[in-house]
């Protein structure tokens, strides 16, 4: 064991995704490595609260950033950078929320953003520190590397920021396409003596001019190149995946051997398989809808979606083994839970047996496109359950209580959760895209779950209700994706594949400055 080795980890959203939980989980592994160090974070609310860094990194070094303020103004009318700390740009398009996608922010507050994380990181970083363990491409970078060039830094990407890039290339592309830029498209939007030739796009380009916000694109190319800038500066990258990898050299213009792939770990004490007897099994569902309800609807109030003993029913059957699918994450464009919705309500129609769809996720008020509520509602909610966000604490036994995991998203990275699922004994059913083909069914005698074209609803349906009418074959898959899960994607067996990363970042440095 590496003794007395002293690293700065910086994650400058509050706590909400999946990137709050590898930081958590990672700063742990590392610690039984010999490691120390502090954790540099965003925060929102008050102690207690599960976007409160110091109660959601309980047992860490925290040096957290206080939103509060930034929210308060926010929704007192003002704007956001009327406070020293703003709250945290976004990179993803949401309408009425504090955290703006970062495309809207004015480049001139580049420079407050930074000098936000210059206090903390000094109350973190020392002499003994040997790297800055930096996640994604933030204003933390460059409070990093120009207050402290010595300290090797690496930049952490977990796909958001990739995304980000390329909306903006195709949004570019198509105002390129119509004789425009982002500025101009942003600044007249909604003008109709804009002249715009439709007729230079094809038809996914015109979808997206439909459905772009072009106003919080204004500054989008600006943003661009300054996280290809911050890409370049850090010493090393890191993605989730070998698909993000290529992704990053390509955007980034960055050389192959600046960019390793090391996937998301999960940890396997927490996240087990747990064999719950019907009663207790109804019993957390209960807890879960019915006294403690989270679920909400357009509202963006907890509690807003509640269900009874009657629903109870419904949702597990008469004999309480009906197969219950889980979906858990947030309501993100990205993660295409409306999708997942329509295919589950083709299958719930076609299925032999009678099934359930429990939603676990959504953070309270945050959606993209379509709310999930909503869409139920369309196609009739029968069987499709509302449980909100909840947490990290109750998630093992929410796994355990379900039959299988679905996620519809596309190019989603390397979601945490996958690999939550699989160390429960849950197999996946995911789509053929982004990091879900690292980890689904490596080992064709070994299958750990389905996967299926992305945005295919009908294959979906089809896979769900395949699913559903082989009880035999689902456990199966379940055995072996535990299996999986406890031999190859600990926590403790991707601590190496880091250290490895960080002498990559410190080899760098040092050449740098010869």
């Amino acid at each position: 064991m590496v003794s007395d080795r002293k690293l700065v980890m910086g994650l400058q959203f509050y706590p909400r995704g999946g990137s709050a939980q590898v930081a958590r989980y990672l700063m742990a592994a590392l610690a039984e490595d010999g490691w120390t160090g502090s954790l540099v974070a965003g925060s929102l609310g008050s102690p207690g609260e599960d976007t409160h860094a110091r109660t959601f990194f309980e047992g860490l070094d925290v040096v957290d950033v206080d939103y509060t303020p930034s929210r308060t103004a926010y929704e007192a009318g003002g704007d956001v950078f009327s406070v020293a700390d703003p709250m945290h740009p976004s990179y993803e398009d949401r309408a009425d929320v504090p955290d703006q996608l970062l495309a809207a922010v004015a480049p001139q507050h580049a420079a407050q953003l930074a000098e936000s994380w210059s206090q903390p990181f000094a109350r973190a970083i020392d002499d003994r520190t040997e790297v800055a363990h930096l996640h994604h491409l933030t204003a933390q970078l460059d409070a990093v590397t120009t207050r402290w060039p010595q300290i090797p830094v690496l930049a952490h990407l977990h796909g958001t920021e990739l995304k980000f890039i390329e909306a903006v290339d195709e949004r570019a592309e198509i105002a390129h396409r119509l004789g425009e830029t982002l500025d101009t498209m942003g600044q007249a939007e909604g003008d109709a003596d804009l002249d715009l030739d439709l007729g230079q796009l094809d038809d996914g380009q015109r979808k997206v001019l439909a459905s772009t916000r072009w106003s919080q694109w204004r500054f989008g190319e600006h943003w661009r190149n300054h996280l290809v800038r911050q890409a370049r500066q850090a010493d090393h990258l890191v993605t989730v995946s070998p698909s993000d990898r290529v992704t990053a050299i390509r955007l980034l213009g960055v050389a192959p051997s600046q960019v390793t792939a090391i996937a998301t770990g999960v940890d396997t004490h927490r996240f087990h398989p747990a064999d719950l007897e019907r009663h207790r099994r109804r019993a957390l569902f209960r807890r879960w809808l019915v006294e403690d309800p989270h679920g909400w609807d357009t509202s963006g109030r907890p509690g807003s979606m509640a269900y009874t003993d009657a629903d109870l029913d419904r949702l597990l059957g008469p004999d309480g083994d009906n197969p219950v699918f889980i979906y858990v994450g947030r309501f993100t464009e990205a993660k295409r839970v409306p999708l997942m919705i329509r295919a589950f309500a083709r299958a719930r129609d076609r299925s032999a047996r009678p099934i359930s769809l429990l939603i676990w996720g959504g953070h309270p008020g945050e959606w993209e496109g379509e709310h999930p509520v909503d869409v139920a509602h369309e196609v009739g909610g029968d069987g499709i359950f509302f449980a909100g966000w909840r947490g990290h604490d109750d998630l093992p036994e929410g796994l355990a209580a379900a039959d299988a995991l679905v996620m519809a998203s596309v190019n989603d990275s390397f979601p945490g959760t996958a690999l939550e699922a699989m160390a429960t004994g849950l197999p996946v059913l995911a789509t053929l895209s982004g990091g879900f083909p690292t980890m689904v069914n490596l080992d064709p005698s070994e299958l750990t779950g389905w996967l299926v074209p992305p945005d295919d609803l009908e294959a979906l349906a089809a896979a769900l209700v395949h699913v559903a009418d082989d009880p035999n074959g689902l456990a199966q898959r379940g055995r072996s994706a535990h299996r999986h899960a406890v031999a190859n994607l600990s926590w403790t067996s991707q601590v190496p594949l880091f250290e490895a990363a960080y002498a990559e970042a410190m080899d760098a440095q040092r050449l740098e400055t010869v």
